[in-house]
């Protein structure tokens, strides 16, 4: 009798694993993304690869690493992060969202010429002007383990396509330079849209374990005058497009589709024009002219 109903219990919640696992939401379907070479489509059925499938490549371990660095930079890389920043904290999903600074074409977009660099660079250099600005640190070692990871993990991202392949995936970055930003207004929709993960004070937050959750927007810890997101507008395109997050039941974040354009302009004139630190390297840049009008030097 007590087996039967040991059975009978076994067989009862076998039955409501069964129910609760019919009632689960199925995962979002990857998107398929063309793939184009000169003026030429050679692939339409791109799609972003997934780290769990990495086990069994003969870069594996390189590749795991390098997602962990740009997932963990801060804790992996404390002497050369000075910010409370992440290479992911603005490179959405590990750098696989369209329109969210991905990283889905690094690979084969270096070398190139950089107008604020005003010559060719290479993705060593790209990577490491990311390190000196956005994360407000020191450069890697070029021929670093860590390097060699981070580009590891841009070129799995890639794998499988010809050389000189674009995937195309919107990196985001455009919205209209010719509106005008309203500070008294971008600082309202700050407190409305912002405060609540950045803090009132453009803190940021850490859990209890010092893990960064939301970046610092200014401040000591947040990026310096010389990253992008240091520039108005960049930061407009950037804000618009994913932010704020949890919002929306699509993209890695459920992020944006909330903010106008103005809206947009108008919270990044605000947090941009505040207290951050300066960037040695500034004099530098835009050698050759054409500097921004929302540089902020």
């Amino acid at each position: 009798m007590k087996y039967h109903k040991l059975l009978v219990l076994s067989m009862l919640s076998a039955a409501l694993a069964l129910t609760a696992c019919s009632d689960e939401v199925a995962p979002a379907k990857r998107k398929n993304y063309a793939v184009q070479v000169k003026e030429d489509i050679v692939k339409t059925d791109y799609q972003a690869p997934v780290l769990a499938n990495v086990v069994g490549h003969k870069n594996a371990d390189l590749i795991i690493y390098g997602s962990r660095l740009l997932n963990e930079t801060k804790r992996l890389l404390p002497e050369n992060v000075g910010a409370s920043m992440n290479c992911n904290s603005c490179h959405i999903a590990s750098g696989k969202e369209e329109k969210g600074a991905h990283y889905l074409n690094s690979f084969y977009a270096y070398p190139k010429k950089m107008p604020r660099a005003g010559k060719v660079i290479d993705l060593k250099a790209r990577i490491n002007g990311c390190f000196q600005r956005s994360m407000n640190g020191k450069p890697l070692d070029p021929n670093s383990k860590e390097m060699q990871a981070m580009i590891a993990y841009m070129e799995w991202l890639s794998e499988g396509l010809p050389k000189g392949a674009k995937i195309k995936s919107d990196i985001g970055g455009q919205i209209n330079t010719k509106l005008v930003p309203d500070t008294i207004r971008g600082e309202k929709l700050y407190s409305q849209h912002c405060a609540a993960c950045h803090g009132n004070n453009g803190e940021g937050l850490n859990d209890s374990r010092g893990n960064i959750v939301f970046p610092p927007l200014w401040g000591d810890h947040s990026f310096n005058i010389g990253a992008g997101m240091a520039r108005t507008y960049k930061a407009a395109a950037f804000i618009r497009d994913n932010m704020p997050m949890s919002v929306q039941k699509h993209g890695g974040w459920g992020q944006g589709a909330v903010l106008t354009d103005q809206d947009a302009v108008d919270i990044a004139e605000y947090f941009t024009h505040q207290p951050r630190p300066d960037f040695a390297g500034k004099v530098n840049d835009w050698p050759n002219g054409n500097k921004p009008k929302d540089a902020r030097y």
